[in-house]
C-alpha cells in the first residue's frame, strides 16, 4: 500500500496503527476524565502525580523485561496480542472502583499491558521499515492519536450529551478495547532467531552514544509530569459542568495538533536529524510550562495545549526511532525495552515530586520544576551529543557533525 508520496507502507505498520488507533479510542475516552474521576473518589494533587508517575513507571520498566525477552525468543506477536487484552481487563475493573485506592490499584496495573506490548510493537514498526523508521513511527503515532482525538470527543459527548457518569463512560471505553485485539491476528512476524542474550549482557551491549541518550531522556521524563496536571490547572478557570466539559475539549486540541504534526515531524527527523528535532520538542516543553506560570485565560490556555501537542508530536515517535537507529540490529527491542524503563523509573519520582509541590507549595511551581528540568535535557543532549561525535560512535548518517547541529 502506498501514500501520496508513492512510497510503500508497511502492512505490518497499518495493522498496527489500527490496533493502536483502536485502543487509544477506549483510552483516551479515560485520560482526560482519569483526573477527575480520582477527584471524585477523594484522591489529592499528591495521590494523583503518584498515580502519573506509578502508570509510566509500570509500563516503562516492563518494557526492559519484556524487550529483552521478545528478542531472546525471537517473538514480537505473542507480547502485543496478551499486553492489549491486559490492558482492557483492567479498564473494565476500573470502571467498577468505588474508593481512590483500587482506582489507583487498577488504573496502574492497566499500564502492565502497555509494558509487555510496547517494545516488541516498536520493533515489528522498527524492523517493518527499516529505510524510514522516522515516517513509520510518525504513521504509527499519528493514527494512534488520531483514536486518541476520537476517544476524547466520545467521552465529551457522552458527558455533555448523554450525561453519563464517569464510571460508566470508562465501562463503554472498556468494552470499546476489546476490538483492538482483533487485527493483531493478521501482524506478520520476521523469522527472527532467538537470541542467547541475558538481560546484564543485552544492556551492555548498547552503544556508548544509546546509553548518553538514554540519560538525557530520562532527565526530561523527570520533569515531564502527568498531562493531568494540565487538565488540572485547566479546570480552575471553569466552573459547573464547563470545569469538566472545556478541559476535555482542550485535550482533544492536543491530540488534534499532535496527530496532524506526527508524520511531518517524523519525516522531517529522517532528513534533519533526530536530534534537532527532539531538542526542538524539549524547548518547547519547557516554554508550555513557562505559560501554564504566566497565563491564565481560556485564549492563553487553548494557546498552551496547542503547544503541549506540537511537544509530543516532536518527541514520543521521534525519541523511539533514535534508539532504533543507534541501538544494534538484534537488540532493538532490547533498547526500546531499556529507554522505556530508563524513563519510567524518573518518572516515578517525577510524578512524586510533581504532586508534592502541586499540593503543599503551589500549581505553579510544579510547572517551573517541569520548565526548569526540560532546559536542563536540552543542556545534556548537547553536551553529550559533541562527545558521542568525538567518541564516532554514532552511525555515519545521523551524525551531529554531518547534519550541521555543531557547526
Amino acid at each position: 500500500m502506498g501514500d501520496r508520496s508513492g512510497k510503500k507502507i508497511s502492512a505490518n505498520v497499518l495493522l498496527l496503527s489500527a490496533v493502536s488507533f483502536l485502543n487509544d479510542l477506549s483510552s483516551e475516552m479515560i485520560m482526560p476524565i482519569l483526573p477527575m474521576f480520582l477527584e471524585s473518589l477523594g484522591a489529592g494533587g499528591k495521590v494523583i502525580g503518584l498515580v502519573g508517575g506509578l502508570r509510566d513507571g509500570i509500563s516503562n520498566i516492563l518494557k526492559v523485561f519484556c524487550g529483552y525477552w521478545s528478542d531472546k525468543t525471537g517473538k514480537r506477536r505473542i507480547f502485543i496480542y496478551s499486553g492489549y487484552l491486559i490492558s482492557t481487563i483492567f479498564k473494565l475493573l476500573l470502571a467498577i472502583s468505588r474508593i481512590w485506592q483500587s482506582a489507583v490499584v487498577f488504573s496502574c496495573l492497566e499500564r502492565v499491558g502497555k509494558g509487555l506490548r510496547t517494545a516488541a510493537r516498536d520493533a515489528v514498526i522498527a524492523e517493518s521499515m527499516a529505510t524510514e523508521r522516522g515516517r513509520g513511527f510518525g504513521i504509527h503515532r499519528s493514527l494512534e492519536t488520531a483514536g486518541a482525538i476520537l476517544g476524547a470527543v466520545v467521552a465529551f459527548g457522552l458527558f455533555w450529551f448523554l450525561k453519563l457518569q464517569f464510571r460508566h463512560i470508562i465501562l463503554i471505553a472498556g468494552i470499546i478495547g476489546f476490538a483492538a485485539i482483533v487485527p493483531i491476528r493478521f501482524v506478520s512476524e520476521s523469522e527472527a532467531r532467538p537470541q542467547k542474550i541475558t538481560v546484564k549482557l543485552g544492556i551492555a551491549g548498547l552503544p556508548a552514544s544509546l546509553k548518553l541518550f538514554i540519560l538525557v531522556s530520562s532527565v526530561f521524563a523527570l520533569g515531564n509530569f502527568s498531562y493531568m496536571f494540565f487538565v488540572m490547572k485547566a479546570q480552575g478557570i471553569f466552573s459547573g459542568r464547563l470545569s469538566v466539559a472545556a478541559p476535555i475539549l482542550l485535550y482533544v486540541l492536543f491530540n488534534v495538533v499532535y496527530s496532524a504534526l506526527a508524520v511531518p515531524l517524523g519525516s522531517i527527523s529522517d532528513r534533519i536529524g533526530r536530534e534537532k528535532v527532539i531538542i526542538f520538542g524539549y524547548i518547547c516543553f519547557s516554554v508550555t510550562a513557562a505559560g501554564f506560570v504566566l497565563l491564565s485565560s481560556l485564549p492563553a490556555y487553548t494557546a498552551l495545549f496547542a503547544l503541549y501537542g506540537v511537544v509530543h508530536a516532536a518527541i514520543d515517535g521521534n525519541q523511539r526511532a533514535y534508539v532504533a537507529d543507534l541501538a544494534r540490529e538484534h537488540l532493538k527491542a532490547t533498547a526500546i525495552g531499556t529507554f522505556h524503563a530508563a524513563t519510567g523509573l524518573a518518572a516515578l519520582p517525577g510524578g512524586l515530586l510533581a504532586g508534592l509541590l502541586w499540593e503543599r507549595v503551589s500549581p505553579q511551581a510544579t510547572f517551573i520544576c517541569g520548565g526548569i528540568l526540560g532546559l536542563l535535557a536540552v543542556l545534556l543532549f548537547i553536551i553529550f551529543a559533541k562527545a558521542s561525535a568525538k567518541l564516532q560512535v554514532r552511525p555515519s548518517r545521523l551524525s551531529l557533525r554531518q547534519d550541521g547541529l555543531l557547526n
